[in-house]
């Protein structure tokens, strides 16, 4: 499995038990989707390794108390605690309307009510306080802040995101 065709889902926080039981943080908003899984990718040296899940059951909310197969020591844990855990991106549940998955808008057209097409989105930058819409206007690269009242429709036939943003922003870019 290649690291483009999955989604990451947390990390392995911390050995549970003395028998190899370890703890998966789970960034998500919605830690039960996640309660039924039969394998996950763990991440070791760059490289996607499937784990198989014996048991694993929901610890503190956002954590999954997870038993993987041939882990069955503390010793065993030690070596994916601390890794990153990823699932393919077919098991992302399908979200509708105005909701989406920030990789799933790469690519579209980003359309202003106001000023019609603008770019395209190159990605959407979390990095921050405040995630971004980067957009790709000839040589500029425009940020629009990602919040809820400047996105008017995400059309997903059509590859598209309409927005209303602030008369002047894109203006500052192009």
């Amino acid at each position: 499995m290649r690291k483009k065709d999955c989604f990451y889902l947390g990390k392995v926080a911390k050995k549970y038990s003395f028998k190899g039981e370890v703890l998966v943080y789970l960034d998500t908003d919605e830690p039960e989707l996640y309660t039924e899984l039969e394998s996950m990718f763990v991440e070791i040296n760059g490289h996607l390794v499937p784990f198989f899940i014996e048991r694993s059951s929901l610890h503190r909310e956002k954590f999954l108390r997870t038993q993987f197969e041939d882990m069955d020591s503390e010793e065993i844990a030690d070596t994916i605690v601390g890794k990153d855990v990823y699932l393919p991106l077919t098991m992302l549940p399908k979200l509708e309307g105005n909701r989406f998955y920030y990789h799933e808008v790469v690519g579209f057209d980003a359309i202003d009510q106001r000023l019609g097409n603008f770019g395209t989105i190159l990605r959407i930058s979390d990095n921050g306080v405040q995630a971004l819409f980067e957009v790709q206007k000839d040589d500029a690269v425009i940020l629009i802040p990602l919040i809820d009242e400047f996105i008017i429709e995400v059309n997903r036939e059509n590859k598209s995101i309409l927005f209303n943003t602030p008369e002047g922003l894109i203006d500052l870019y192009i």
